[in-house]
């Protein structure tokens, strides 16, 4: 656990207090600004993302403290399958097992990579798990009642796209990618199931990583926020007659929107008439794959130069498969 010493803290109360400074300066003259229609857009759109995904992060956190307190290391080693397939396998279906929206992924792998999992079956749980899962694959089949295939193809392509990816990981990366502060977590010793016992030690492991994981999340939800609010809306059937074109934007859109696994379907439905049944297939596997928050996550997780090449696969496997797929649906 960090240390807040009394040099770390002063920059924080200096910074704190020349905000409140300037914005009680600020304010008196300007309140008319926070008076109008965006300003409430915007704190609709801010609070419904934020209250949307903590209580996901809440429980990847949990978790992930249940794991590092109760499983043994050896334990999740002995699970995994020695070879490469089977393993990717494995990692698709843990998704049944931890129903875990993307929000909530990262710690709980952080967790799972610290007792064993290797890096390319840590990131077929991070693609897989948000859409695999009973609940995101109930709420898809609600949305698109009337087009129940499209909920069957959600799940076939994003296991097809989160083993693709876990076989090319597996086949071209070689060096660990992990920053050095996750690197030497696992050096740390475990004092909190020696005071207080197991329960207490919980408790304070999940404040951890909910907070550290929080920070991420919040800066996410803001930039989110604003692009709901500021984005123009009007030239959508315009985009929608584009093959092409609909699938590039409703892969941004669900980068930008950063919805949760578990709603997201609901969103896509309202596109039903407007953009093709590919382009809603690409928002509903992208999103949980790779929006706002978790590419924020994913780069506090990994070095900026295997996300960013893990982010490129993911957009480019989605948009291909969504494409193929488009031919069937």
């Amino acid at each position: 656990m960090t240390t807040l010493t009394p040099f770390k803290i002063l920059p924080l109360l200096f910074s704190a207090a020349f905000l409140l400074t300037a914005g009680s300066l600020w304010l008196p003259g300007h309140l008319s600004l926070l008076d109008n229609g965006y300003v409430d857009t915007f704190k609709t759109a801010f609070l419904g993302i934020l209250l949307e995904a903590l209580p996901f992060v809440l429980l990847g956190a949990l978790l992930s403290s249940l794991l590092r307190v109760f499983v043994p290391d050896e334990l999740i080693s002995r699970w995994i399958p020695r070879r490469a397939v089977p393993a990717i396998l494995f990692g698709c279906l843990l998704g049944i097992l931890f129903p875990v929206c993307e929000c909530g992924m990262i710690p709980l792998v952080r967790r799972l990579m610290h007792k064993g999992m290797p890096l390319y079956v840590a990131i077929v749980f991070i693609l897989s798990g948000p859409i695999l899962n009973p609940v995101v694959y109930g709420a898809t089949l609600t949305a698109f009642r009337s087009h129940p295939e499209l909920a069957y193809t959600r799940m076939g392509l994003a296991f097809a796209v989160a083993a693709c990816i876990g076989l090319i990981i597996y086949g071209t990366v070689r060096r660990s990618p992990l920053r050095l502060s996750i690197r030497r977590e696992g050096s740390e010793e475990q004092h909190g199931t020696l005071r207080g016992g197991r329960a207490a030690a919980v408790l304070v492991h999940t404040s951890d990583e909910f907070f550290e994981m929080g920070k991420f999340l919040i800066i996410g939800c803001l930039l989110t926020a604003g692009i709901q609010t500021f984005m123009n809306q009007s030239s959508l059937s315009a985009i929608g007659d584009r093959p092409l074109g609909s699938y590039v934007f409703m892969m941004g859109l669900a980068f930008a929107l950063s919805l949760c696994s578990t709603s997201d379907a609901f969103v896509a439905s309202t596109f039903l008439h407007t953009f093709p049944s590919g382009a809603l297939l690409a928002f509903m596997v992208l999103g949980p794959m790779l929006d706002f928050k978790n590419a924020l996550m994913l780069l506090s997780l990994f070095k900026t130069r295997f996300a960013l090449y893990l982010f490129f696969l993911i957009a480019a496997a989605v948009f291909t498969g969504s494409v193929l797929a488009s031919f069937w649906l």
